[in-house]
This record gives C-alpha cells, structure tokens and sequence, in this order.
C-alpha cells in the first residue's frame, strides 16, 4: 500500500502555519517551493516543512489532516515542538 503524508509547513518566521495531505511529499514541497501548490503559501511565502507524519492508509490521513486543521494554533505548535523544539526546517 502507497504511504501517504500530512505536513505542516511555516514561513521563515513561524507565524503562518499550513497543512496538507500529499502521496507524494518530496514532489509536494517542490511544489510548494515554486509556488505552484496553493495560492495561500504562495501568498504568505509559506515553504518550510517543520513537521509531517507518514501514514499506510490514506483515511487515517485524510482524517488526521482534518483533526489538525481544526487544532488551535497552540496546540498545532506543542505537536510540532514535540519532534522539533527548534522549528527548524526538516529535509525530506
């Protein structure tokens, strides 16, 4: 079975977050970075990926991107601290 991904990506000063679900993350984030994925990190110059999660099953994605979209922004923060206290921008 295909893995699938929710990522979280930011801005260079972490104030904006965006989350989306991709089969694809590495052609996902190139995406992003030309700045042909979505308007919105287009707009607010979103292209660093500070967290994801890998999942086999595309529902259980689908369904964690909606939990997290529904997430305050504090608590999407704390997730991301978690595995990444720093923020820093990870390499896929």
């Amino acid at each position: 079975m295909k893995s699938s991904y929710v990522y979280i990506l930011t801005n260079k000063y972490r104030t904006t977050f965006y989350i989306g679900i991709t089969a694809n993350l590495s052609k996902r984030l190139e995406e992003h970075y030309d700045e042909t994925a979505s308007k919105f990190t287009k707009k607010y110059n979103i292209k660093d990926l500070i967290y994801f999660e890998e999942f086999s099953d595309i529902e259980q994605a689908i369904a964690r991107e909606k939990q997290l979209k529904n997430w305050h922004k504090e608590w999407k923060l704390n997730l991301i601290k978690e595995l990444n206290p720093t923020l820093k921008t990870l390499d896929y």
